[in-house]
């Protein structure tokens, strides 16, 4: 065996020994990420543990407020936020000595509002522990993987290895809605030959990543008395003929999907109705009916070319319909859109990734396509970076009331990822 084989692999051993007896320190740091409710323009308390958490292990720390026109008017930039003020980006590095491949660690800070606090058991921002899970906001979606990205870092600091290559650490803000939080942190200049993002996949490795956008349809009817509803057109009414044909162009789009990695997935790109507004009064006829959803984007799709299926199907209604010949539907793209990205599974990083996630798990892991968009789409397509998207989290509780990480997959998902940095970047005999 050569010498720097035998040092590589003692280097793991030390570094999964220490994860394994630093468990309790995780949990601690997750219960205190997850206490602090760090929806969005509250991102900064919670930010504030992960800047002081950084800080003790030693990482170069870059902190600060995204926004400006490189960032506002960039073709990839979507958020309707207009101030990131007070509420920070973090990038700490890991500074390599020399010769290695770099790796970013991307992680979001921000989570999605609560929703009904009585569907929850209990405060969504306990941090309560019961029968091996965490529970609370973003314990899933995902600060459990940030954790467990931190906990591999502290494991590489901790036992004094020396890796060849930078890691980046990155905790962005603004995923949620769009990206913006890691668009800012390319834009800025953090590229690496491969990224990891631990965002919550059941502990499947996802090489691609769906993309996807939101939409708006505004459907013009005509007013009149409910009593004499024959006099006027009713818009929900139009509304429904719009929604079959959004629902067979969604059957069309995804019969053209041939992808092994979407086989175990019934709908690979959706189109999902999520809102309809209408209507001001039962005895009215509507003269308008709002349509909002998201279209999701095939990883080998472009967002433009999306668009213009939908745009054509929304023109065939128009030509067709002898109502929207005279009032035609009219189609908006708003809010949140999500790049699509994609790697092949022969990728150096997939592999060693993999081989980490056997060494730790004793068998193969399931490689599969992500259902949702992730930052991903932005580091690959804007940063060229190469990204797999791997973590401990839940795909069903991401969102939901009661979500919840099981924290033993979050210490599993730890030993991975530290197998994996060592791996990639290389580490000095």
């Amino acid at each position: 065996m050569s010498k720097g084989v035998d040092c590589l692999m003692k280097d793991e051993g030390r570094i999964r020994n220490w994860l394994k007896e630093n468990r309790a320190r995780g949990a601690r740091l997750l219960q205190l990420l997850v206490r602090e409710n760090s929806t969005r323009g509250n991102e900064s308390s919670a930010q504030a543990i992960l800047i002081e958490k950084c800080r003790q292990l030693g990482l170069t720390l870059d902190i600060w407020e995204i926004g400006g026109d490189e960032l506002t008017k960039h073709p990839a930039y979507c958020c309707d936020r207009s101030s990131f003020a007070g509420n920070p980006n973090l990038v700490a590095v890991l500074k390599g000595t020399g010769g290695g491949r770099s790796l970013i660690l991307n992680g979001h800070i921000d989570v999605v509002p609560v929703g009904d606090l009585n569907n929850w058991d209990r405060d969504p921002f306990s941090g309560w522990i019961e029968s091996g899970k965490l529970y609370g906001r973003g314990t899933t979606d995902m600060k459990g993987g940030t954790v467990a990205l931190l906990m591999a870092l502290e494991s590489i600091v901790a036992t004094g290895v020396k890796l060849k290559g930078d890691v980046i650490f990155q905790s962005v803000i603004e995923e949620e809605s769009g990206g913006a939080g890691t668009l800012a942190a390319v834009l800025r200049g953090y590229q690496a030959d491969g990224a990891l993002i631990p965002e919550p996949t059941n502990m499947k490795l996802f090489p691609k990543q769906q993309g996807s956008m939101w939409f708006r349809i505004t459907v013009s009817g005509k007013a009149a008395h409910g009593g004499t509803r024959y006099e006027g057109v009713n818009a929900i009414e139009k509304a429904q003929r719009v929604i079959e044909r959004l629902l067979q162009l969604e059957k069309d789009r995804n019969a053209n999907i041939n992808d092994p990695l979407y086989e175990n997935i019934s709908i690979p790109i959706p189109i999902n109705i999520g809102k309809i507004q209408s209507g001001d009064w039962p005895s009215s006829v509507p003269d308008k009916a709002i349509i909002e959803g998201r279209m999701g984007v095939a990883p080998d799709e472009t967002i433009a070319a999306a668009q213009q299926e939908m745009e054509n199907c929304l023109q065939e209604l128009n030509e067709q319909d002898e109502w929207f010949v005279l009032h035609p539907l009219t189609l908006e793209w708003f809010g949140g859109r999500w790049q699509p990205g994609k790697l092949e599974t022969s990728h150096p990083l997939m592999q060693e990734l993999s081989k980490g996630f056997k060494q730790v798990m004793g068998k193969a892991p399931m490689i599969e396509a992500s259902p949702w968009g992730t930052d991903g789409g932005i580091l690959s397509s804007v940063g060229n970076t190469p990204v797999v998207v791997f973590g401990p989290g839940i795909t069903e509780v991401a969102h939901d009331a009661n979500e919840h990480i099981i924290l033993e997959d979050m210490f599993t998902a730890s030993e991975i990822i530290a197998l994996t940095i060592i791996a990639w970047c290389g580490c000095e005999d």
